[in-house]
């Protein structure tokens, strides 16, 4: 037989054009990872979500933030004209402040800041960190100018330490992550070296979402009130119901173990995720049961470690008791500090950061620092990032700070 003839040309173009759309791919999907995807939805394994927050950069930014504080879009729509024009008086007793940490560079007004505190969300430095990589992230915060980290230890219903109050109630020992036991031993370890203070942050509080390693347990003990949560958009939350004995009963003692476990942990703080939104079903006023609920956690910290700060980021009063059933001004916390993520009322808010421990903020408001930091009667300064990226935050700050 006489030989074929084979065919001329490489073949390649179906092969480029492959590539070259896997390139342009690539160098779209990047830069918009980490501005339009919560990394919480992506790590509790909401790829819906993502997706379409993916697709759409509003979603990215009115969607469940990676601490759990509210966006701009997801507080109720509350005008200027409704808020009260007497103030309600703070009915909490001061706190030890941080102490003054000098900052080369760092101008006086900021130096005079009790807290200079940042946000970071229980997965951000947990999952797979060395001693070495936590350490590091706390130098490089002190570097920039920050003296207090308020890191994640719990959100979505479960600790994010070994615990056996959550083994013994619900038959997990933490959430789902790859962090090493001592992370938050590390944490406080080397902030104290570095003259900074740990406050731990008790992420979504009483709030949970489908994606919590305890949802199905929960839901068949009847933990829920009824009614979804739609507070904030991109996740519906359901809430745990205070007035349950076994609720009340699992987060006193979760919280009782905690500041045991770690008894040099400088503050524990809650927020705005303890209330009930006033658009659940039922038209319920849930206030005296959740005053009631959150004075036997105060009581539960207080006697198993007397040391440690009671604190609370919030709504102001007004807000927080007309639409979230959270009367916080009668919880006995030690420092409050008021959330002012809504832009369009931020003149109205600091009559009230003003008779408070301060100010929370996200990096998108970062114009309203020189103002804040001219202000004596701001104690302090908490940072938001808004992106999910706090370290990008911080440098940030400094370069804001360092400008001056």
């Amino acid at each position: 037989m006489g030989s074929q003839k084979k065919k001329s040309g490489c073949g390649c173009l179906p092969l480029l054009l492959i590539v070259g759309s896997f390139a342009w791919f690539w160098l779209w999907l990047v830069p918009r990872i980490g501005h339009r995807i919560d990394v919480e939805v992506l790590r509790d394994g909401d790829f819906k979500t993502a997706f379409g927050q993916l697709m759409d950069p509003s979603k990215g930014q009115s969607g469940e933030l990676s601490t759990t504080s509210p966006s701009a879009s997801g507080l109720p729509p509350i005008i200027q004209a409704e808020l009260p024009a007497e103030l309600p008086v703070e009915a909490t007793r001061s706190a030890t402040a941080v102490s003054v940490q000098t900052v080369p560079g760092m101008p006086e007004n900021w130096r005079n800041k009790a807290v200079r505190g940042i946000y970071i969300s229980r997965y951000q430095i947990t999952n797979r960190a060395s001693e070495k990589t936590i350490r590091d992230r706390v130098r490089y915060y002190k570097e920039q100018g920050i003296n207090t980290i308020i890191h994640g230890v719990w959100g979505n219903g479960c600790a994010m330490y070994k615990s056996e109050v959550m083994r013994k109630t619900l038959g997990y020992s933490s959430c789902p992550n790859l962090f090493q036991d001592p992370w938050l031993d590390w944490l406080i370890d080397e902030a104290h070296n570095q003259g900074m203070q740990v406050h731990a942050y008790f992420e979504k509080g009483i709030k949970l979402d489908e994606n919590s390693p305890i949802f199905d347990i929960v839901t068949s003990k009847g933990w829920f009130v009824p009614g979804i949560d739609q507070t904030y958009p991109g996740i519906d939350h359901y809430i745990l119901n205070v007035e349950n004995p076994e609720v009340a009963k699992y987060f006193t003692e979760i919280s009782a173990e905690f500041v045991r476990r770690y008894p040099t942990i400088d503050a524990v703080q809650w927020d705005d995720y303890v209330g009930y939104h006033e658009a659940l079903p039922g038209e319920k006023d849930r206030t005296a049961q959740l005053t009631e609920f959150m004075l036997a956690i105060r009581q539960a910290v207080k006697q198993a470690n007397p040391q440690v700060s009671f604190d609370l980021c919030h709504h102001n009063p007004y807000w927080g008791k007309r639409y979230f059933d959270a009367d916080w001004a009668s919880w006995q916390v030690d420092r409050a500090f008021i959330q002012v993520y809504n832009d369009n009322n931020f003149a109205a808010e600091m009559d009230y950061v003003q008779q408070h421990s301060g100010i929370a903020i996200s990096d998108t408001q970062f114009d309203r620092l020189a103002a804040l930091a001219d202000n004596p009667k701001v104690k302090s300064v908490l940072l938001f990032p808004s992106a999910g990226n706090p370290e990008q935050t911080a440098a940030k700050f400094k370069q804001v700070w360092s400008g001056q």
